[in-house]
């Protein structure tokens, strides 16, 4: 597996990118731009790939999306990907103030809009015309031309599965993806969407999130950190496929309970170590490599992402100096 790091500022990049470090990655919140983030990734990273990993996609017009990848591409050529995320229909609605209705089908949408920006030459007229997005833009200035940027979809259902191997070059695998679902979900549907629009499979990218805590000083705690993590992220119903398929039903329930009436603190008590072992590379540098060697699934490239539910951004720094250096130790951790 090739590996790359949640954007974990340019000091830590740079020694990241000497131990190996492939690409880089920018998600977004309410505080947070993936593209502002990104553009600070592009002017300080000199080989690896940076992006948006994700951006939330219907917040943007597919103009606005398609005109910050040109201007990242000018800043770093042909490093650049961007991976979009629906985003959930309240978030959607409330923080955005969009309509996400149909989101596999407007995802797909999307994605052929930024491409025809993307791959659009001088003085070409822009065109599209489906169910959601319209366009008829005749760029009179000498700004296009055809670039290649990499669109992966952070997806997780099967109909933006399918989309993802229908329209999209790949996918951006959750942090929560367990061996069995890369291979009893991920790719089947990856492969029934490809060869849905005559494309190969095999031609798309698998990248995805790993869950990460390295601490040989307090391996307890690196531990207790990442069962939090896996615990807050499961407080989200659109999961629920794939606690159906781990037969973790009952240890949801009380991750569920205790986020809606307890202490958040303690969601990571009723996280087992077969949820530990199946999602998560943590403890000592020891555990970790065992952690890691013990799945057989993983990404193509996976970005190791330290937990940051209830963990400080200087706690999180730690994590990142602590795999930048297994890593340069061996590439395996």
């Amino acid at each position: 597996m090739r590996w790359g790091l949640p954007w974990p500022g340019a000091e830590q990049a740079r020694a990241a990118e000497a131990a190996g470090a492939v690409a880089f990655c920018a998600g977004e919140f309410a505080d947070t731009s993936a593209y502002v983030t990104a553009a600070e990734m592009a002017h300080t990273t000199s080989s690896a790939h940076v992006g948006p990993g994700i951006a939330y996609a219907f917040a943007r017009s597919p103009f606005v999306h398609a005109a910050s990848l040109r201007q990242l591409n000018r800043v770093a050529p042909g490093r650049v990907f961007l991976g979009l995320g629906a985003g959930t229909a309240r978030m959607n609605r409330d923080w955005f103030g969009v309509d996400s209705s149909r989101p596999a089908a407007r995802m797909a949408e999307l994605i052929h809009c930024v491409q025809a920006f993307l791959h659009a030459e001088n003085d070409e007229t822009v065109t599209f015309h489906g169910d959601f997005y319209h366009l008829d833009a005749r760029v009179r200035a000498p700004v296009l031309g055809r670039i290649a940027v990499p669109i992966l979809v952070g997806a997780f259902n099967i109909h933006m599965l399918r989309t993802a191997g229908r329209v999209a070059d790949g996918v951006l695998g959750h942090g929560l993806f367990t061996d069995r679902w890369w291979d009893e979900v991920v790719d089947p549907q990856l492969q029934i969407g490809a060869r849905q629009a005559g494309r190969d499979p095999a031609s798309l990218l698998r990248w995805g999130w790993v869950i990460t805590a390295i601490d040989d000083a307090d391996p307890q705690r690196a531990i207790a950190d990442a069962k939090r993590q896996i615990g807050f992220d499961l407080t989200v119903k659109t999961y629920d496929a794939l606690v159906e398929r781990h037969g973790w039903h009952d240890e949801v329930a009380a991750i569920r309970s205790e986020f809606a009436t307890g202490d958040p603190r303690n969601l990571g008590r009723h996280v087992t170590d077969d949820m530990l072992w199946a999602v998560a590379v943590c403890g000592d540098t020891m555990q970790a490599r065992e952690m890691l060697s013990a799945r057989r699934r993983l990404p193509d490239t996976g970005f190791f992402s330290p937990p940051g539910f209830l963990v400080s951004p200087r706690r999180r720094g730690y994590y990142g100096t602590a795999l930048i250096e297994a890593l340069s130790e061996s590439p395996a951790l």
